[in-house]
């Protein structure tokens, strides 16, 4: 296409808008609020999707070793478990220091362990932590076989539950995004074809003296996509500013909280929401024209 002649699409396209100056307005309105609410469900499922992973990282498996090893054969249990792929973090656990740990979650209770006068019935152990937290399982069943090793856990219940809740978790923010930008294109082609039809006899005339499909459909397609443009510029700076509260209050409230930082998630969000908002406009356009351009 000659820049001559993409200047005067252009210039056609900003003609159209500002003649249909309020069919403009809201256009650009219905876009930004679709964006928006597409954007504020887009922080939630990227959210929910790091909590997700952080509690998975959180997985540990505690491998308990028999009380009558010497120190050589647990040092060979540990060397065997090392050499386990995948595992990230081995951090070796005595009797004494299991004690402490048991004592200080304990809290107030701490009167309890009184009555196993000095006798410390807590075993040996190596924590792992994995790369990949779905490893735990396996491994568990593995380290079970090494010999010296008493038994193995990971919370068994807690964690298979923990896997389907994750899981849920990042299908159905999937599903919702999708279903939500679906319904963002739908409400902005319906608005684009307010406008195509206030001008459908334009659109007659031109084709009967002879314009292409092309040189019509051109000026709606850039139209659309300074809808949408214009129209995501304004829901990114609402979303923008709707995040930065939220991760205000959250870090005042709930410091625990595994939130996604506003940078750099939000120069991610930034280019999702203004390359949707014009590849939406421009998509909604030509759906619009369809019906249109047979004459």
């Amino acid at each position: 296409m000659k820049i001559r002649t993409f200047r005067y699409f252009f210039k056609e396209a900003l003609k159209s808008m500002r003649r249909n100056g309020l069919m403009t307005l809201a256009s650009i309105s219905t876009v930004a609020l679709s964006l928006f609410m597409l954007g504020v469900f887009l922080c939630g499922v990227v959210n929910l999707n790091n909590m997700a992973e952080s509690l998975e990282n959180q997985v540990e498996l505690s491998v308990y070793l028999k009380d009558d090893l010497t120190t050589d054969q647990i040092m060979a249990v540990g060397k065997k478990v090392k050499e386990i792929p995948n595992v990230k973090r081995i951090e070796f656990i005595n009797k004494e220091q299991a004690m402490t740990d048991f004592k200080e979650r304990l809290g107030d209770q701490q009167q309890l362990v009184s009555s196993l006068n000095g006798v410390n019935p807590l075993p040996n152990s190596y924590v792992l932590t994995f790369e990949n937290p779905e490893d735990v399982k396996s491994t568990a069943r593995l380290v079970t076989t090494f010999p010296g090793v008493e038994s193995s856990h990971y919370g068994q219940d807690v964690i298979e539950e923990l896997f389907k809740i994750t899981q849920i978790i990042r299908i159905g923010g999937i599903v919702l995004i999708g279903f939500l930008a679906a319904a963002t294109l739908f409400i902005i082609s319906n608005t684009i074809r307010l406008t195509v039809f206030a001008r459908r006899k334009e659109i007659a005339i031109m084709k009967y003296v002879g314009a292409t499909n092309s040189f019509i459909r051109w000026p709606f397609m850039i139209e659309g996509m300074l809808l949408g443009f214009v129209g995501a510029i304004i829901a990114t700076l609402c979303v923008g500013e709707f995040y930065h509260f939220i991760t205000l209050e959250v870090e005042q409230s709930l410091a625990f909280f595994p939130l996604v930082k506003m940078f750099p998630f939000f120069y991610t969000l930034v280019g999702v929401l203004l390359g949707g908002g014009i590849l939406v406009g421009a998509i909604g356009s030509t759906i619009s024209l369809k019906q249109y351009m047979k004459v």
